[in-house]
């Protein structure tokens, strides 16, 4: 009988023996691993048994991350990195060549846009489309295309990708299809049901959960068939072929780039899953009240978060979503002013991160998304006043006291 998320990822480790008895996988903070036989250990460098040869890439620690993610997300294998954007970097560095084509969404986290526009500098071409419509993205495709990105909930404007026609293009195109699920989470969605083939966490926002990890991971779901892909390597085809395409991102995207997640903070992950399901609750329960709450306050010109009504994929978030989110944006109407709005703040943290169990806000035209130029934040539907919110677990009426307030000292 399959269990439930929480208790699958409290019990993980216990399905393989633990040392001593542990209830939890320890860390194991070792750079090099012996062993007796040196056969053993070149069939280990081989890929023909399981263990580890070399810290750099992997500890027994991060292999139990690595099975929690996989349960987690119902996937055939993980490869954990230092961060997210080390995940999505050293995946599409492992897997793409140059003349290749990307379709990525336009609606973006700051820094993944960034990448894209690196991996444009050495050769591989990307074209960015709206991913709330997939004809724009089937309009995108080329017979070049080797992979379609998409983010569930776009970081900060909280557009919803057409996830589920998109999943249906790709399986007719053959075309790897990567769904960055760092907003939604395993909890709220698990994008193997709209046919993804790669699944991307930053680790370090919900899933981790308390600001004090950093973490990546990308996921197989084993739906894509990798001996159509073209660019992977002779070395990697080994084994069963549903496993080639991490074989190839752990040995060329994390061997060879070195982003490696420490024990230490892929012990503290492990830790923070075990509540991913109860945080999430908690915090989307409060993103939807408040987001409800300023879509009613004079002050405020536009709340953008789909669990509301107005949000234009509110219905699409409504059938694939557990929750609609922790994260929502809005914008103050003309003469208040952002900065003075969120210094007025006294509960909630003004900071860059996100999934935290405390409330924070950032003013992202001017920090995380200021590189990129206005006429691109237009395009994204970002507005130069626009505040980010990543709602936490703070009892609400705390919250909304300390919007009120702000509001009320700014709004005069």
């Amino acid at each position: 009988m399959a269990k439930g998320l929480t208790t699958t990822v409290l019990h993980a480790d216990r399905q393989s023996e633990i040392e001593h008895g542990a209830v939890h996988k320890p860390m194991h903070a070792a750079v090099a691993y012996g062993y007796r036989s040196s056969r053993d250990l070149a069939a280990v460098f081989q890929g023909d048994k399981p263990g580890h040869v070399y810290g750099r890439q992997g500890n027994p620690t991060t292999s139990a991350l690595e099975t929690k993610v996989s349960l987690m997300e119902q996937a055939v294998g993980t490869v954990c990195f230092s961060t997210g954007m080390a995940a999505i970097g050293s995946m599409m560095v492992a897997l793409l060549r140059k003349g290749d084509h990307v379709v990525s969404s336009q609606f973006l986290f700051g820094n993944t846009n960034s990448l894209l526009q690196t991996l444009a500098a050495i050769g591989v071409d990307v074209t960015l489309a709206d991913a709330t419509d997939a004809a724009a993205v089937a309009a995108a495709l080329r017979p070049a295309t080797r992979l379609v990105f998409v983010e569930t909930i776009a970081n900060p404007a909280t557009q919803v990708a057409d996830l589920a026609a998109i999943g249906d293009l790709c399986a007719a195109h053959g075309v790897l299809y990567v769904v960055d699920n760092t907003m939604t989470s395993p909890w709220l969605f698990q994008p193997r049901s709209v046919k993804a083939s790669l699944v991307i966490n930053s680790l370090t926002k919900a899933i981790g959960g308390h600001g004090n990890a950093l973490g990546g991971a990308v996921s197989d779901t084993g739906l894509y068939d990798w001996t159509t892909f073209p660019n992977i390597a002779a070395p990697y085809k080994k084994g069963k072929p549903a496993t080639w395409g991490m074989q190839q991102i752990r040995k060329k995207g994390l061997r060879d780039l070195g982003a490696t997640l420490s024990a230490e903070h892929a012990h503290r992950i492990a830790i923070g899953a075990e509540t991913l399901a109860l945080r999430m609750d908690r915090a989307c329960g409060n993103a939807l009240r408040l987001a409800q709450w300023l879509e009613a306050q004079p002050g405020v010109a536009l709340v953008a978060y789909p669990g509301l009504a107005s949000h234009p994929q509110h219905g699409r978030a409504r059938e694939w979503f557990r929750h609609y989110g922790a994260l929502l944006s809005f914008e103050l109407r003309d003469g208040i002013d952002c900065f003075d709005f969120l210094d007025a703040l006294e509960l909630v943290i003004k900071s860059s991160h996100l999934g935290d169990t405390r409330t924070l806000a950032i003013p992202v035209a001017h920090t995380i998304f200021f590189e990129m130029g206005a006429a691109q934040r237009a395009q994204m539907g970002i507005g130069e006043s626009l505040i980010r919110l990543s709602v936490g677990i703070e009892d609400f009426d705390d919250l909304q006291a300390d919007f009120a307030q702000a509001l009320g000292r700014t709004a005069a």
